[in-house]
């Protein structure tokens, strides 16, 4: 059997796994499989028959790893393995043919058949568990000035794989671990031989961080302040916080949060991204107490609500009196009659008085 060009082969050792049913067997040639991903697998299997019967016995074969209500179902049919698996059988011996294998593909595989019999069915288990692995640098430090980077999967792979490692996008080594210098902010990936295509995601140190600040950098004495630092990395980075001139950290974390801000919090700040790769410090960022304290911005905020409210206030009033004026107006000539007839009184009084006044020298010569 010729494995396909470029392409990793994985051929199984014959370890026997037997499933006895009325003189039907199964042996799987391996139980356990670890494959590279995009790599071709094969898992085959060997029938044994009962006295009597032969490969015209036997129909009905196929792989499976899933179910559907109680029935197994057909690799050829799942559409997940559309165009991806092939079967092929000689004789007592049945091979499984999964190409461009993906990390979906680790399962439990099982063959089963049917024969001539109606309603006898087979299937043999347990069966091959297959493990589809990518690959993983991992990084290990050696000294205080150089790392060593590994090539890892997570299973073991068969025979002695050849890895191929990149440094940013140029191939520099080939082998299983690549020495490199601590705090190097260079690209390292590898690859199995013959699968540049399923390289490993990169290594590399932080990058200069960035810095961010919320509400602003310019904070009123009580006000809380929030930092954030973000760096591009590979392992993720691990976050420090300092101010300028102070050897103890402030804080830890992606995210520094100052509440209560006083005088003794202004000054330079800046956060240092660390993994195994190395380290990188940011920027400083000055953080400084405002010049208007909280009373004046008070003070500030009334003189310009009067500013505002006050016009307000005064065209209000205007339009009041404006409007009381004209319904005065309208009422205007029934009280000025009103006045004229009550001021008629006391003047027809003192005309009465006047007159009484001239009629009593007469009327006393009368008498005498």
């Amino acid at each position: 059997m010729s494995p396909s060009a470029g392409g990793l082969v994985v051929f199984l050792l014959s370890v026997q796994v037997i499933q006895s049913q009325d003189g039907w067997r199964v042996d799987y040639d391996q139980t356990d499989v670890c494959a590279a991903k995009g790599s071709t697998v094969y898992i085959s299997c060997d029938i044994t028959y009962p006295p009597g019967k032969d490969n015209l016995d036997i129909k009905d074969r196929f792989w499976f790893t899933k179910e559907k209500d109680g029935e197994p179902v057909d690799l050829r049919t799942d559409s997940e393995y559309s165009g991806r698996v092939e079967y092929r059988c000689f004789s007592k011996e049945c091979y499984l043919t999964i190409t461009d294998v993906r990390e979906s593909d680790s399962a439990e595989y099982k063959f089963r058949f049917g024969t001539n019999k109606p309603g006898e069915k087979y299937t043999g288990s347990p069966g091959v568990t297959l493990s589809v692995t990518g690959f993983q640098v991992q990084v290990r430090r050696s000294d205080s000035t150089w790392l060593e980077l590994t090539c890892h999967s997570s299973c073991v792979l068969p025979d002695r794989p050849e890895y191929v490692w990149y440094k940013n996008e140029e191939i520099i080594k080939t082998g299983s671990s690549l020495p490199v210098s601590s705090g190097s902010t260079e690209r390292y990936s590898c690859y199995l031989t013959g699968y540049w295509n399923q390289r490993s995601p990169a290594v590399y140190g932080p990058q200069r961080p960035s810095v961010s600040v919320s509400p602003s950098a310019e904070m009123l004495e009580g006000d809380s302040v929030t930092l954030t630092c973000s760096a591009d990395a590979n392992p993720a980075a691990n976050y420090t916080w300092y101010k300028e001139h102070e050897d103890s950290p402030r804080a830890s974390g992606q995210i520094f949060t100052i509440t209560d801000f006083t005088a003794e919090h202004s000054g330079n700040y800046y956060c240092e991204a660390q993994n195994e790769m190395g380290r990188s410090n940011s920027t400083l960022l000055l953080i400084t107490e405002s010049a208007v304290d909280r009373t004046t911005m008070i003070i500030h905020i009334t003189r310009w609500t009067l500013v505002f409210v006050n016009p307000i206030v005064l065209l209000v009033f205007r339009l009041w009196m404006r409007k009381k004026k004209a319904v005065s107006s309208t009422t205007e000539p029934h009280e000025s009659r009103e006045a004229v007839e009550m001021d008629l009184h006391p003047e027809y009084e003192d005309l009465s008085d006047m007159a009484a006044q001239r009629e009593d020298p007469e009327e006393q010569e009368d008498r005498v």
